[in-house]
């Protein structure tokens, strides 16, 4: 793999800028106009090595596909996207067999993601033997993994996908996209299909591989308690754009899109004493393939503005902080009526 002795140490690790794509839809009729759905649109954010990057947002916002477009599963329509300062499919830069030895990813679907006729050793192994280890060495590895992921290599190396439970084959899968050692992984729901119980050991061990391994991680999941949980910074994404961005404490405890303080104030609360009189968002999302013009959030906002509608509102950084947040009442001069006041943010 190329190395990057030349890219400074405190750049980040993932680089991605203005990543698209867009999923074509049959027209309607014969010679109708060309449909997309705009699935990620002019999406950028960047990875600090060693640190956990979570992606939060409602269903079909784009967290999926935009994990998806960083490992090549799917091909993106524009954008660059760097790891460890060398572009990614590019001239000079990483090829698709580097960057999938540096960067793995664990699904959703345990069963679905593993093979039901190899045995799990031989699961774990396959990478390394496709990236032309010795077999009796990848075995080694394979058992390895296994003690490290806190299960037996002896009594669980033999058994096939349908032998283990849900949470041993999650397990499983993290033993595998660690097997070629990767730099970054990006877990894709990866705990919400398991139990609280055993979430929170999978939790648990997920932190206790990063510290040990030094590894860092892309976390995608719906569920904000676990992303507060794991996270060092979070990403809000809405129908394909991102509209807020900046360190876990105070996008959770001081949120500026209207989205985002819906989606913490939809949270279920421990305390019987604090119930939800009303939803905090209304609405559905909008048709992706005909998002709204100006803010795509308006329409199910309590503040939007006829500014909203006629304006996009880009990513704007909030005064000495890494907190930047798309939305016309965070912007001096934008011409909303809770613009904040110069100098006040």
């Amino acid at each position: 793999m190329p190395e990057a002795e030349n890219f400074p140490s405190d750049a980040p690790l993932l680089a991605v800028r203005n990543l698209r794509k867009y999923f074509p839809v049959k027209a309607q009729q014969i010679g109708g106009r060309r449909l997309v759905v705009q699935a990620v649109d002019d999406v950028s954010f960047a990875i600090m090595e060693g640190e956990t990057l979570g992606i939060v947002g409602e269903s079909g916002c784009g967290k999926s596909t935009t994990a998806r477009l960083l490992m090549r599963l799917i091909a993106p329509d524009a954008g660059e996207v760097t790891f460890g300062g060398m572009p990614v499919l590019a001239a000079g830069g990483l090829s698709l067999r580097e960057l999938r030895r540096s960067m793995q990813m664990v699904f959703q679907d345990s069963y679905a993601s593993l093979n039901p006729r190899l045995a799990v050793a031989d699961t774990i192994a396959f990478g390394p033997r496709a990236h032309g280890v010795p077999r009796e060495r990848a075995r080694a590895k394979a058992r390895e993994l296994l003690q490290l992921v806190k299960l037996d290599p002896d009594q669980f190396g033999r058994r096939y996908p349908h032998q283990l439970s849900g949470g041993q084959r999650q397990r499983v899968n993290f033993a595998r996209a660690l097997a070629l050692e990767p730099r970054l992984v990006i877990l894709d729901e990866a705990v919400s299909a398991l139990d609280k119980s055993i979430e929170a050991q999978v939790l648990n061990l997920l932190m206790d591989l990063k510290k040990d391994l030094r590894l860092t991680y892309l976390f995608i999941s719906h569920d904000l308690n676990v992303v507060q949980y794991i996270s060092d910074r979070v990403l809000v994404m809405y129908l394909g754009k991102v509209v807020e961005y900046g360190p876990v404490e105070e996008i959770y405890h001081q949120p500026k899109h209207p989205y985002t303080r819906a989606l913490l104030a939809s949270r279920p609360s421990m305390n019987p004493d604090v119930k939800l009189e009303q939803s905090p968002i209304t609405g559905d999302p909008p048709n992706p393939i005909n998002p709204p013009s100006g803010c795509r959030f308006r329409t199910r906002c309590a503040y939007a503005e006829p500014v909203c509608e006629r304006v996009e509102p880009l990513l704007h950084g909030l005064r000495a902080t890494q907190h930047t947040v798309a939305c016309h009442m965070a912007i001096p001069g934008s011409g909303h009526s809770k613009q904040p006041v110069s100098g006040k943010q």
